[in-house]
This record gives structure tokens, sequence and C-alpha cells, in this order.
């Protein structure tokens, strides 16, 4: 029986020791896996010739040399016999047409361009008879035409030409595929072309399906019949593919049945979702955001219980979160953001909290639901799976529960833009995986210590800002507190810092942004924080009460934002990158403090005391964008250089003493959204280049000393009546309408403004009919004449008319009355006749004193007093405020010379002092002498009355 043994182990251990020889010969003699046998001639060939049609700029196929073809880069063959199988071409370095900007690494699309195959794909290929695996994405065929003969590849099961920029519609050849696998064409084309899907049918085997970003409207009606017959289909994925409606049948899949993913996203379906989908039990991804779906989320989701992925955002659901769906105990992710929803979310929490081992979800975005609110429950903190948590821009109130220090996972919380009134509670320190942690823009009370980021180990960006000044959250940290993070995002806003300056940043090495606004630190920057050495993006301490000098050293990247305003720093300004310092005490002529930063885009010194001219070398900077010096005391005139900031958007050099024409080069600048040049000193015409600014919506030139007539071609400024489809910041700007001054800021790109007043202009006024989106026009205090345009009625959305003290006359144009929108109106001073419209918006304009001085106006209550005197005595506020200011000015040295004039000379002459005196005794005797006869002769003529009245 030992013999046995022996020989079993003797004849195991040869059998081992010949297979482990075998296998080292084989890996010896292959690459990769692939067998030391050289690939074919005519498949070598048929690479070579494929190679030579195709451009690669950084040289990808490089090792395509040799007679071993199996061994070039991107190159499979099969293990058992010398066959090409695969090509694998695709360009790594591109970004994919499906990744998100935060998904693609350190890629940028200029350096995918750098490593993108392009030129033609050679017949060559169709040598390749074993071929399976075809990947050519991500490269640049620049509109090449897809190649029909890849439909005669009969062993393929894998074609990718997704982000490839081929042209034209997809070829039907492509349904004689019949082992195909897998098919994913996302994107494949630079332009829209509308394709059918009939070909689909030939791809009996399919199992991935990926058409995004192809356009098949054209398909809109029978699309669900040509994915059904792919029975074997596990993955559809057709987003933005224009299909406009979903199938109104109970089964349009019948045939369908083993479903894993299904992204339908940004089709625009305008519809409820469908029964049918419920139908998918093994449905584990499902995406259908940005489609305006509308209704209820249905209940029925709750029933799917392998979903592990949902993205209902961006559509148009109402009502209250569905209570099955705290059934999904396996999801992952939940984003429900951008809808309509209401109610509270407690239900939903408690429901999820109830999942056996606890629920599988990472990731909730709830937010932008305006309706949804009520307070965070408790059982938020039973999602100890949670890694993002996004419940911005909702109705929220109340304090976070302290439960939220239980969410160990938790690496993003978001809950900017509620209404929380509530603490913060301590219990946040204890989130020892947060990275970011959002908190502005609520109501906030209670005091911030150091427990509240104890364990905050991993957080890099912090923002508590609120835009608000009125401020109810505290910091109180000792000056010796050492953070436990190294924050890159610092944003605190309408938090009490101070007063003094905090100390613990001393140890934050790694900021890129630092916002201190309005943080009630009246201190000095100490020198520890220049010296960090920052490379700060942005840097924002305005609204305290910093003093001090600014530093020479201060050092920004490109790009970089500096504002310093509303401070009490003084002294002049060197060696800033893009900054704002207004609102401060700044003096001095304006530094050049461009020379070494040729990308400088904004420049906002305003509300200082700069005086000087304009350097001329400030025309250097090409990608200014905003150039904003108001209130200052800068003279001369506008340097000509500034002609070579073709980029501008802002324009304000309002409130100072500049003076000379305004330069007709303005009209070059034609990305100029704003121009503001009023209170100068500027005098001639208003050049009529003004008009080819096809931007422009602000135009201010009020209270200088122009001359000429308002440029006829005003009416073409198309910025005045152009939509704006989304916000865009442009500054903050004064604007003066409705009679008064205002500060806009988040919705200045909202403000059309003509402000022309108090200048000499003369003439007519000109047609801005076109101008439908103007909303104030103020042509006051000049010398313009002619009658009020008729079309002037067709401004519909004119809030502001200010047309006051001109020589305009005839009737006021009754298509004023179609102007609903008009609120303040002044057309005093001028010489208008007939009637005064006594419709629509002219029923509130009750105050008599917007028509005043227009003497043949038939309403009683526009005439003037008859008094020539009494017009006088209605002069405007600025007459009236300088005339007040010379009678306080004069009633000081009236004073002295009359009390001394008079008393003077009697305290110096004694012979004069007497005789005054001797006379004030002569006028008080003779005026006792006559009161006492008069009233002796009073006295006597009443007892005679009374005698007279008994008798």
């Amino acid at each position: 029986m030992a013999n046995i043994n022996a020989s079993i182990h003797f004849l195991l251990l040869i059998f081992l020791s010949s297979t482990f020889l075998y296998l080292e010969t084989v890996k010896l003699g292959s690459c990769n896996g692939v067998l030391n046998v050289s690939c074919t001639e005519i498949e070598r060939k048929a690479l070579v010739d494929f190679k030579q049609g195709l451009t690669d700029p950084s040289g990808r196929l490089s090792s395509w040399v040799g007679l071993d073809c199996c061994r070039w880069s991107g190159v499979v063959c099969s293990q058992r016999v010398p066959r090409v199988i695969k090509l694998k071409l695709r360009n790594q370095y591109a970004r994919s047409p499906d990744a998100n900007d935060e998904d693609t690494g350190a890629f940028e699309d200029d350096y995918g361009a750098a490593h993108a195959f392009g030129g033609e794909i050679s017949h060559s290929l169709l040598d390749l008879k074993d071929l399976r695996y075809l990947d050519l994405s991500m490269n640049n065929f620049e509109g090449l035409q897809i190649p029909k003969f890849i439909g005669s590849f009969k062993r393929l099961r894998y074609l990718n030409l997704s982000g490839a920029s081929f042209g034209g519609t997809i070829p039907p050849h492509l349904g004689n595929l019949s082992s195909l696998l897998y098919l994913d064409l996302n994107s494949y084309s630079l332009e829209s072309v509308e394709d059918d899907l009939h070909w689909l049918s030939g791809l009996s085997s399919l199992r991935h399906l990926n058409l995004g970003n192809i356009d098949l409207s054209k398909a809109a009606a029978y699309w669900h019949r040509a994915v059904n017959s792919l029975s074997s289909l596990l993955e559809l994925r057709l987003p933005r593919c224009g299909l406009s409606s979903l199938p109104d049948l109970p089964l349009p899949f019948f045939n369908v049945t083993s479903l894993l993913v299904l992204d339908l996203s940004n089709n625009d379906f305008n519809s409820s979702i469908p029964h049918w989908l419920f139908n998918f039990s093994s449905l584990a991804y499902l995406d259908l955001n940005s489609n305006n779906l509308q209704g209820s989320v249905p209940e029925g989701f709750g029933y799917l219980i392998s979903l592990k992925y949902i993205d209902f955002s961006s559509n148009l659901f109402i009502g209250h979160l569905p209570r099955d769906l705290r059934k999904l105990c396996n999801l992952r992710t939940l984003k429900l953001s951008f809808n309509s929803i209401s109610g509270e979310i407690t239900e939903f929490m408690d429901g999820l909290s109830e999942c056996v081992n606890s629920s599988s979800l990472e990731s909730l975005d709830l937010g932008f639901n305006y309706k949804l609110g009520g307070f965070l429950p408790n059982s938020l903190g039973h999602l100890k799976n949670l890694k993002s948590l996004h419940l911005w821009s909702n109705s929220f109130v109340g304090s976070i529960p302290n439960s939220i220090g239980n969410l160990s996972s938790l690496q993003g919380f978001y809950i900017s833009e509620n209404q929380m009134n509530g603490i913060i509670p301590e219990s946040v320190g204890q989130l020892s995986a947060l990275v970011a942690l959002d908190l502005s823009e609520n109501p906030w009370v209670g005091v911030v210590t150091e427990s509240h980021f104890s364990n905050l180990t991993s957080l890099t960006e912090l923002a508590i800002k609120k835009s608000s000044p009125n401020i109810t959250l505290v910091f109180n940290v000792n000056s010796k507190w050492i953070p436990p993070f190294k924050l890159n995002y610092l944003e605190l806003q309408a938090c009490q810092l101070g007063p003094k300056f905090p100390a613990w940043l001393r140890t934050q090495n790694q900021l890129k942004t630092i916002v201190l606004n309005n943080a009630r630190i009246s201190d000095t920057i100490p020198d520890w924080f220049w010296k960090l050495d920052l490379q700060l993006e942005l840097l924002d301490v305005a609204n305290n009460q910093l003093s001090g000098r600014v530093p020479n050293s201060l050092k920004f990247p490109k790009n970089a934002v500096v504002d310093l305003g509303s401070n009490r720093f003084h002294g002049k300004i060197t060696g800033l990158t893009s900054l704002v310092l207004s609102n401060n005490h700044l003096s001095g002529e304006i530094p050049l403090i461009w020379n070494d930063k040729p990308d400088l885009y904004i420049v906002d010194m305003a509300n200082n005391s700069l005086s000087g001219e304009i350097p001329s070398s400030m025309g250097t900077l090409n990608s200014l964008m905003f150039l904003i010096l108001s209130g200052n005391k800068l003279s001369g005139e506008i340097p000509s250089s500034l002609q070579n900031c073709k980029d501008m958007d802002s324009f304000d050099l309002g409130d100072n003493r500049l003076s000379g024409n305004l330069p007709s080069w303005i009209g070059e600048m034609q990305s100029l959204l704003i121009l503001r040049l009023r209170s100068n000193l500027f005098d001639g015409n208003i050049p009529s280049q003004v008009c080819s600014l096809s931007h422009l919506h602000i135009l201010d030139v009020a209270h200088n000393n122009l001359s000429g007539s308002v440029p006829s071609c005003l009416g073409n400024l198309s910025g005045m009546a152009t939509e704006i489809s989304s916000e865009r910041y442009e500054g903050q700007l004064s604007v003066v309408m409705k009679g008064r001054e205002l500060i806009y800021q988040n919705t200045l790109y909202l403000v059309n403004s003509i402000d022309l007043s108090d200048n000499n202009i003369s003439g007519k006024l000109p047609e801005l009919r076109n101008l439908s989106r103007l909303g104030t026009l103020n042509l006051s205090r000049n010398h313009l004449t002619g009658n009020i345009p008729e079309d002037v009625g067709s401004l519909s959305q004119l809030e502001t008319l200010d047309l006051s003290r001109n020589q305009l006359s005839g009737l006021i144009p009754p298509s004023m009355v179609s102007m609903t929108s008009l609120n303040h109106l002044n057309l005093s001073y001028n010489r208008l006749s007939g009637k005064i419209p006594t419709s629509n918006q002219f029923q509130t304009f009750n105050d008599p004193s917007i028509y005043r001085n227009n003497l043949a106006l038939c309403d009683d209550e526009a005439t003037t007093d008859s008094s020539g005197v009494d017009n006088e005595d209605h002069d405007d506020e600025h007459e009236d405020a300088f005339e007040m200011k010379w009678f306080y000015m004069s009633m000081g040295p009236g004073f002295v010379v009359g009390f001394w004039g008079v008393f003077g000379p009697l305290i110096i002459n004694r012979s004069w002092r007497r005789a005054y005196f001797r006379f004030l005794d002569e006028m008080k005797d003779r005026v006792m002498v006559v009161i006492t006869v008069n009233v002796a002769w009073l006295q006597k003529k009443c007892k005679w009355e009374r005698k007279h009245h008994r008798t």
C-alpha cells in the first residue's frame, strides 16, 4: 500500500512539474498572454494600411513596427490561433461624453484632442476576419461617414464609436451585425442628423445599446417597437435623443424582460411616468432627469426593490415624497432635485431607517424643491452609509438634529438657502469623513465653538455666508485653538468673528478662497497672514473695520479677485492682481499695478480719494472686463489707449472731474454692457458710434456739459430689446431710476436704462420704439424741442419717463395710455398742450406737479400759478439747496458785521456813546409821554360811553 501511495505521489509530482514548465514556456513565448506566434502576413499588412490612413499627432501607434502585430499597442490576438480579435484604440486622454467635469481628472479637452486619431478608416480592416472587438471612441474623424463595411464583421461582438466625431447618418448596414452584444454610438457625430432605427431589428443578440445625443426625432413614433425587438437587451441608454413622447401602451416592451439599466433623460417627454416602467422588475438603474415629467412620483417604484440608482431631477413633479420609496433598501442614489415636491421628509426618512442592516443609501439630493420643508427628523442619523446629502434651496426650518453626528461616512453636507433658524449642533464636529460643509443663507442663531469642529479632520470646504447684513451667529473660539483640518475654501459672511482677526487661520496654509465679509473685525490684518504665502484665487474681507496699510508683497495667481472694500485701508496700492478696493480711504494717483499682470480683468477702486489722470498704460490690459473708478477725484481726459480693451463689459468713470469729448472709439467695445460717465465735465456731442454697442443696456452720461442732439440711431441699441435667458454677473452699480438712486447687484443684468439728463442737448427726440425692454428713460434738464414721438407708447416695459425742463410742445401722445408698466412720469416745465390722458396708468398720476408749467394743458391741475414770482418758488431741489447753502453761509458774517457795525463805534468813541445813550433817554421820555396821554384819553372816553349807555 505504501508503494502505491509513493507511486501516486511520484506521478502527481511529474504532472505538476510538466504543467509548470508548459505554462512558463507559454509565458516566455507570449506577450500579455498571447502565444509567441506572429500574426498572419495578411492581418499585419491590413493593420499597416489602416495605420497609414490615420493621423496620429501624439504617436500612439509608434509601436506598430516589426513582424508580430500581436505585440502592437491596442492589438489583441487570440491565445489559441494567431488571429487579431480586438482593436482597442480608444483615446484615453479625452473626456467621455457621459462624464461630468469632476469625473474627468486632469485631462482637458485640448489635451485629449492632441492625442486623437483622425484621417480615414481603411477597407483593409476587412482582412481581420476574426475581429470581435472594435473601439475607436473619443477620437476625431472630423465628420467622416461611419464606414459601411463595418457591417460586414460577422463575428463582431463589441463596437464603440462614441465621441469620435463621425458625420452623417448611422449606416443601416450595422443591422447586419447579428453577433453584436455591445453597441455604443453616444455622441458619435459632429452634427445633428435625423436618424431612424429600423436597422436595430437585425441586432438580435444585443445586450448594451447607447445612442445618446443622437437626433432620433424621426423615430419618435416607433422607437419603442425597434427596442422591443431586442429581446436580450440589458442596458438601454437614449439620453438627449429628441424622442418627445413616451409610448402610451400597456406593454410596449413585452419582449424586453431583463432590462437592468434604462436612461431616457433629457428628452422633454412632457407627460407623466407611464406604469409600464414597473414591469421591469430587475431594473437597477433608472435615469429620467430633465424630461418635464408631470404629476406625482408614483408609489409603484417602491416595488422595484432591485433599484440602486434613481434620477428624477429637473422635472415638474409635485406632491409629497412617495411613502413606498422607503422600501428601496438597496437604493444607493436618489436624485429628486429641481422639482416642486412639497411636504415633509420625516416619514420617508423614518421608512429608510427601518431597513434591515440599515439603508444602502449613499447619495440623497432633494435640493431646489422650494415647498419641501419642515424639520429635519432624528431618523436622518440612521442613514449610516450616506456620503452625500444635498438639501439646499428648500424650506427646512429649525436646527440640525443631533443624530447628524452618527453619519460617519458623510463627505458632503449641503443645506444652504433654507430657513434653518435654530442652532448648529456640536455633533457636527463628529463627522470625521466630512469634506465639504455648506450652511449658507440660513438665519442660524447661537454660538459656534471649537467643539463644532473637534473631529473634522477631512474638512476642506466650509461655507456659512448670508447676504443679509443682520448677524445672528457668533464664533467664539480660543485664540490659541489649532483646527484639526486644512481648508482650501473658507467663506464666512455675516458671522461675527471679531473684533480680532481670527488667529486660527495661522495654520491654514492651503487656502485658495478666503471670505471674511461683514465679520465685525475691527483690527489690522496681522503680518503672519501675509507670510502664509497663500496662492489665493479670492480674498474678500470687505465690510469690516480693518485698517492699516495695504501690504506691497501680496501675490496672487492669474485671474484672482481681491475685495478689500468698505474698510479703513489707506496708502498707495501696489503688487495686486484683479482687485476690488472700493469704499476705502485710498489716496494719491492710480498706481501702475498692471505692468506684470497683463491678464487683469477687474479693477474696482470706486469711492476713494484717488486723484490725477487715468494712466494711459491701463490700455495694455487687453483682458480688462470691469473698469470701475467712479466716486473719486480723477481729472483729465479718457486716455485713448483704453480703446485696446475691447472685451470691456462695464465702463464706469462716473462722479469724477474728467473732461474733454466722449471718444468715438467707445463704439469699438462690442462687448460693452454698461457705460456710466455721469457727473463729470465732458463736453461736445454724444458720438453716434455708441449706437453700434449691440449689447449695451445701461447708458448714463447725465450731469455733464454735452451738447448737440440725441443720436438718431439710439433706437438701434438691441441690447435694450433682447431678453436675457440666464443670469450673468455684471458687478454692482448705482442707477438713478424712479426719481431716486438705487444700488443693483444680483439683478443688474435685468436693468435697461438711458439717462442723458442735465446736459445742453438740443433738437428733437429720436424714435426709440425698437427698445422694447427699456425700463428707464431720462432726458430731463436739456433743451429738447418738438413733439413727444407718438411711438413712445410702444415702450411697454418703460417704468420711468422723465422729460421735464425742456421745450417740448404739442400733445401728450394718446399711445402713452398703453404703457401699463409706467409708474414714474415727469413732463413738467415744457410747452405741452391739449388734454391730459385719463385712462390706464394715467389714472394713478394724481400729483399735479408732474405737469406743472405747461400752460396750454387742459387739466386745471396742470396749469401753473398766475404769479411769475410763485413759479420761481418751485425751483428744483438742487437750486433750493444751493440758495439755502448761501443763506446759511451769509448769516454768520452778516451777524458779525451788523453787531460790530453798531456797537463797535459806541465802545471806541466816548462822545458817540454819550450822545447815543442821551438819544435813547430822550426817546424813552417821548414814548412814555405819548403812552401816558393816550391812556388817559382812553380812560376818559370809556367813562363817557358807560354814562351815555345808562341814560
